[in-house]
């Protein structure tokens, strides 16, 4: 239903920001250029009293943002994130949409329970509390299990929600459909895709069983990680729209004066957050891509601590390496190589120069190094990266979307425990670990190996298929000036195979 009502929800948006006073705190905090803050105003202006009032105790920004719903309030938690970006102040203000909105009552979250789960609330837990932490599209309740007596925390969505989110993502279907009719350079950046790939990992989160399973995966996957925690769903106490998991306990990621109140350095744990990410990203291809300060605590013995896995992001194997050997590239300022990489992968158009694109990801990424963190501003490099995209026709991958915004949330969670932190000197361990251990040539003894034994499921069928290839060869056809050869070709490629195979465990041996 993406109609003229829109144009009403998008009018009303910025009608928001204007009487809430947050047009004009945002464009500042953006640094945005005097033209168009002037613009801003006085095509808000007119449309002023349409305007959500939003809670008056809140900051502009803040009380605009709760005012218009969910799926505002997902973005302003990404900004919350990035004080280099939209400035210390505006971070700060931003920090309680993360886990301080307001909640719903507890007689409703109950009833959820009981309708969900099937029984009271007082047979399944001892002890309720009140709501501890409310989201954008749920709250947090802590409770004592009445069986084992273990302190749990019991998730429940908000009543409605699915609506609301609804509304909002139609929004920006349309908006994102007018941007592409109206500016067609826009469409490199594949906007409705965008949008429609948002769009299923956010309705993804309002089905607490899938939470469930990912907190379950990832437990499974980092068990060895050493520092690294996360609770255990409670299976028979979860359902679509209720979740039970062991309780965190520790400190706020978000509070660096009681990190180190309690002895614990923050510039170890800003390193330790940022490894961890990629760590996860590269080695499993399945990571945590909602890691925002509400979602991490810190335990009494140093160790981080995550929850919420509403948003878990998958890439496949061969984007993973890809991805390694770009960050690999930056690090060791190889930028030709950068370049050849995104050349290989086919994110860079075959037509374009590569030369020119190296000397353009040398003007990105030369500022970074030999310089802090609190020398960089990110609102710049990402402007600047804009333009190259622009210049050299790169498209939008919609499926590095997730590792690309979890990157900038986890950054930004790091530069506020360490503000000094070098994001590539960090990285380099573990870009480095992931190169030696799959594009070595181990990793190719290993591929070979795989490749091996896929074929070989087909093995039980390459009689039928020979006799099928001797049959068409010697049947009169009229293409029988051409034969199709699988199983010949089948043989051929697999002794090829095993030959490679040999010669890499040579090499490798």
């Amino acid at each position: 239903m993406r109609g003229p009502h829109n144009i009403w929800r998008l009018i009303r948006t910025g009608a928001t920001f204007e009487r809430t006073g947050a047009m004009g705190a945002a464009l500042e905090a953006l640094d945005a250029p005097p033209r168009l803050r002037l613009v801003a105003r006085v095509m808000g202006w007119p449309f002023k009293w349409l305007g959500y009032k939003g809670d008056p105790a809140l900051p502009p920004v803040t009380r605009a943002i709760t005012a218009l719903g969910p799926a505002y309030i997902k973005f302003g938690q990404v900004l919350s994130t990035r004080p280099d970006v939209v400035g210390p102040e505006l971070a700060d203000q931003l920090r309680v949409l993360q886990d301080k909105l307001p909640p719903f009552p507890i007689e409703v979250a109950k009833q959820t329970i009981e309708a969900e789960l099937g029984r009271p609330v007082d047979a399944l837990f001892s002890e309720f509390s009140e709501p501890v932490a409310a989201a954008s599209i749920a709250q947090v309740h802590q409770a004592r299990r009445a069986d084992t007596g273990a302190k749990v925390a019991v998730k429940v969505l908000r009543p409605g929600i699915e609506r609301a989110f609804r509304r909002d993502l139609d929004a920006f279907h349309f908006a994102a459909g007018m941007i592409e009719r109206l500016s067609p350079a826009s469409r490199r950046l594949r906007p409705n895709d965008v949008v429609r790939h948002f769009e299923g990992v956010v309705l993804g989160e309002l089905d607490l069983r899938r939470e469930a399973a990912a907190a379950s995966q990832f437990a499974a996957n980092t068990a060895q990680d050493a520092g690294f925690t996360v609770p255990r769903p409670a299976w028979e106490f979860s359902g679509r729209t209720v979740m039970v998991m062991d309780w965190a306990e520790g400190l706020p990621m978000g509070d660096p004066a009681a990190i180190r109140a309690a002895g614990i350095d923050p510039v170890a744990l800003s390193e330790r957050v940022l490894q961890l990410f990629l760590s996860h990203a590269l080695r499993d291809g399945y990571f945590h891509a909602d890691m925002h300060h509400g979602n991490l605590k810190v335990a009494a013995n140093g160790d981080i601590i995550a929850y919420d896995f509403g948003i878990m992001g998958q890439i496949d194997e061969y984007t993973r390496r890809v991805y390694a050997e770009i960050l690999m590239g930056f690090i060791r300022r190889d930028y030709h190589r950068v370049a050849e990489v995104h050349f290989e992968a086919g994110y860079v158009p075959a037509d374009r120069d590569v030369n020119e694109f190296a000397l353009a990801l040398r003007a990105v990424g030369e500022p970074i190094f030999g310089m802090d963190a609190t020398h960089i501003s990110m609102a710049r490099l990402l402007a600047y990266l804009f333009e190259v995209t622009e210049k050299f026709g790169m498209q939008t991958r919609t499926e590095l979307i997730l590792l690309q915004r979890t990157m900038v949330v986890v950054e930004g969670v790091a530069r506020s425990l360490n503000p000094a932190i070098n994001m590539w000197e960090a990285a380099r361990p573990v870009v480095e670990k992931y190169i030696r251990e799959n594009l070595g040539p181990r990793s190719v003894v290993r591929d070979l190996v795989r490749t091996v034994q896929t074929l070989g499921h087909f093995g039980p069928r390459l009689p039928e298929l020979l006799r099928e290839a001797i049959e068409r060869r010697t049947a009169p056809a009229p293409e029988a000036a051409a034969p199709s050869r699988p199983a010949a070709r089948m043989f051929v490629l697999l002794g090829a195979l095993l030959l490679g195979l040999g010669v890499a465990i040579g090499t490798a041996l």
